[in-house]
């Protein structure tokens, strides 16, 4: 079969073929763009004693390292690291290749140059969002721009979107991965949309006027901030018939959001409205999007794109690369990537239903998708709940805890000190906001009982606080991203947050609960 099938049949092949074609393509790509232009990769290969010639099939990929974080990372030793990993083409190289001369001589060497000028020269930057680390630049050529327009589109594509609509795109206006994916998306899928770049750029007041003048059939962005935008929305009476379709990134979505969101477009006015969830991250330079309207079948499929790059399910800790169905931590290899470029990247996070090929039962496409929810290792922190002994506690679980829970909206879990002092037991706050009449004594008692069932801890105390407080307290509008998980533990002397912030000095706090392992 013919190679660029890949791409001109990307959603109707079967396992087989994509797999074949995959190492293919992988194959060539290492051959004439990584190897001879990656620093990091020529060096690489030559201490590991590797070749191109020896990818024969995907199975053959568990041969190259893993990349991580990590590697990224300047240090004293390397401050200009992350450079190695940028394709720097060598023009002796090029013009010498068979393919270059004979092109040269067909169109003219100027039309070869402006070429090669297009495929590897970087002329845009996104970055890491720097939560755990200093952020981390990769490099996009005009080549790569391509690739993120038309991974745009498709994810439009799975993602129900039709050129007639409407869309807004409400992602913070910054050089991260999901504000660009959508503007580039929606330029090549050649829908109508409007950024207001979230919070920070005009306020939620800003959004909402413009949502007002707009009317759009879609919102995309951040699923804390769109929450805090709607329930705005709804105190303020609005109207948003036209709603039909709510598109998330940047953050998890589990189906407590999922239920939240809708319930709010509801009362707004719109009818049933479509909560839609997409998967991306700054290193693989795109991101993919779900299937809407799971209904009782729950959320859809992550649809992914075989000719762009390569997806892995490995057991997260022996790194052996696992068959199809099954969870593990998600490892991704580009395929056709210029700019910068890092291969097998270890991405920490977990698919729960992991990798399948199997035709999508809520769309018909038969491409490679990510089944279940994905959950993210870094949301796994230790906490000294007493002076014996460390607890992993798992985030990510809490977060659904919460998001699932009736009667609260927006929460902030905050870790920190007892009496703020270093040596003491780490305390878990919960910051929540009641929507509703019911009892405060018995809500505590509901969440208590629902940390205990998945975690078999409770919160120290639980705050509650009105709307205002809890955007103020997750930072709407001043944040990138909304605050929902804030670890104060290692604030110390001058630092040190007071035994009583403002926020929950200002809100009411249930009486103390100690935790319980």
């Amino acid at each position: 079969m013919n190679p660029k099938s890949l791409t001109t049949r990307w959603q109707d092949l079967p396992e087989q073929v994509i797999r074949r074609l995959q190492a293919e393509k992988l194959r060539h790509y290492l051959r004439q763009v990584v190897l001879p232009f990656s620093a990091h990769y020529r060096a690489l290969f030559h201490q590991q004693g590797l070749a191109a010639a020896a990818i024969r099939s995907l199975d053959d990929l568990q041969r190259l390292p893993f990349s991580s974080k990590m590697d990224l990372l300047n240090t004293p030793e390397h401050p200009q690291r992350v450079r190695d990993f940028v394709l720097i083409p060598d023009r002796n190289v090029l013009a010498h290749r068979p393919t270059t001369i004979l092109r040269a001589l067909w169109h003219g060497r100027e039309r070869v140059k402006n070429g090669f000028e297009s495929e590897y020269r970087p002329i845009f930057m996104t970055s890491t969002t720097g939560r755990s680390t200093d952020p981390i630049p990769f490099l996009f050529t005009q080549h790569d721009l391509n690739h993120l327009g038309l991974a745009g589109k498709r994810l439009f594509e799975v993602c129900g979107a039709q050129r007639e609509m409407r869309l807004m795109n409400l992602f913070p206006y910054a050089p991260h991965l999901a504000f660009w994916q959508t503007h580039y998306g929606g330029a090549a899928f050649g829908v109508f949309t409007a950024s207001t770049g979230g919070g920070k750029v005009m306020g939620t007041e800003g959004n909402l006027r413009l949502i007002s003048k707009i009317k759009p059939d879609v919102l995309i962005g951040m699923p804390t901030f769109i929450y805090h935008v709607l329930h705005q929305a709804a105190e303020q009476g609005m109207r948003l018939e036209n709603l039909k379709r709510i598109v998330l990134g940047g953050e998890k979505v589990p189906d407590g959001m999922r239920r939240k969101l809708a319930h709010l477009a509801g009362e707004l006015g719109a009818g049933e409205t479509d909560i839609v969830a997409t998967y991306g991250f700054t290193e693989a330079k795109m991101a993919w999007g779900e299937c809407p309207g799971g209904g009782d079948e729950g959320p859809g499929s992550y649809h992914l794109y075989p000719d762009l790059g390569i997806f892995e399910v490995i057991d997260p800790k022996t790194g052996e690369a696992l068959p199809p169905g099954h969870p593990g931590e998600l490892v991704f290899t580009p395929l056709d990537a210029r700019g910068t470029v890092v291969l097998r990247y270890r991405t920490g996070d977990f698919i729960d239903g992991g990798l399948v090929y199997e035709p999508c039962p809520l769309c018909g496409r038969s491409t490679p998708r990510l089944v279940g929810n994905i959950s993210r290792s870094s949301e796994v922190k230790e906490m000294r709940l007493d002076k014996l002994k460390g607890t992993l506690v798992d985030f990510n679980q809490l977060e659904h805890v919460l998001d699932d829970a009736e009667h609260i909206g927006a929460w902030q879990l905050e870790l920190r000190k007892r009496n703020n002092d270093p040596m003491e037991v780490d305390e878990l706050v919960l910051h929540v906001h009641k929507t509703d009449g019911v009892r405060e004594d018995k809500l505590v008692r509901d969440l208590n009982n629902r940390f205990v069932a998945k975690t078999e801890i409770h919160p120290n105390r639980i705050v509650f606080h009105d709307a205002d407080e809890m955007r103020e307290l997750q930072g709407v509008g001043v944040q990138l991203k909304e605050q929902k998980i804030v670890d104060n533990r290692k604030l110390s002397g001058a630092d040190r947050v007071p035994q009583q912030p403002a926020a929950e000095a200002s809100g009411r706090a249930s009486e103390s609960i100690e935790v319980a392992v």
